[in-house]
C-alpha cells in the first residue's frame, strides 16, 4: 500500500500548527496577566503599610511578565515555520509545542500570582521572609521554563530530517 503526498500533507495540516501558535501566546499571556494582577493586588495592599518596600515587593510582577515572553518566543518560532503545504506530523508537533509552553505558562502564572500576593502581604509585615518568597517564586517560574524547553525541543524536531521535505512536488 503506497501513500501519495496528499496523505502526508493534507490541506488542513497548517491549522494544527496555527492552533499551537495561538495556544502558546494566549495561554502564556493569560498566565502572565493573572500572575501580574494577583501579585499586584498584594503589592498594593502591602504598600499601604510599608511604601518603602514597594520596589523589592514587585519581583513577582516581573517574574509573571517573563512568562509571556516564553509564549511569544515559541509562537514566533512556530509561526516562522508555518506554510501552505506542510506535513501533518509537523502540524501536530507544533500543536504539542504550543500547548506545552502554554499550559505550563498558565500553571506557573497562577502559582506566581498566588505566592506573590501572599508573599508581598507577608513581606510587608515581616521583611525577613523575602528570601523565602523569592525561592518559592523561582520554583514556580521553573514550571514555565520546563514547558518552554520542551516546546523548543519539539519545534526543532518538527523540522528535522526528511519530514520537512515530504511535501515537495517534483
Amino acid at each position: 500500500m503506497s501513500f501519495g503526498l496528499t496523505e502526508y500533507c493534507p490541506v488542513y495540516a497548517p491549522f494544527f500548527g496555527s492552533v499551537g501558535c495561538t495556544a502558546a501566546i494566549s495561554l502564556c499571556a493569560l498566565g502572565a496577566s493573572y500572575g501580574t494582577a494577583k501579585a499586584g493586588v498584594g503589592i498594593a495592599s502591602m504598600g499601604v503599610l510599608r511604601p518603602d518596600l514597594m520596589i523589592r515587593a514587585s519581583v513577582p510582577v516581573v517574574m509573571a511578565g517573563i512568562i509571556g515572553i516564553y509564549g511569544f518566543v515559541v509562537a514566533a518560532v512556530i509561526a516562522s515555520s508555518l506554510g501552505y503545504q506542510m506535513p501533518l506530523y509537523t502540524g501536530f508537533v507544533q500543536l504539542g509545542a504550543g500547548f506545552s509552553v502554554g499550559l505550563c505558562g498558565l500553571a506557573a502564572g497562577f502559582a506566581i500570582g498566588i505566592v506573590g500576593d501572599a508573599g508581598a502581604r507577608g513581606f510587608g509585615q515581616q521583611p525577613k521572609i523575602f528570601v523565602g518568597m523569592i525561592l518559592i517564586l523561582i520554583f514556580a517560574e521553573v514550571l514555565a521554563i520546563y514547558g518552554f524547553i520542551v516546546a523548543l525541543i519539539l519545534t526543532t524536531a518538527s523540522t528535522a530530517g526528511d519530514v520537512g521535505n515530504a511535501c515537495r512536488v517534483g
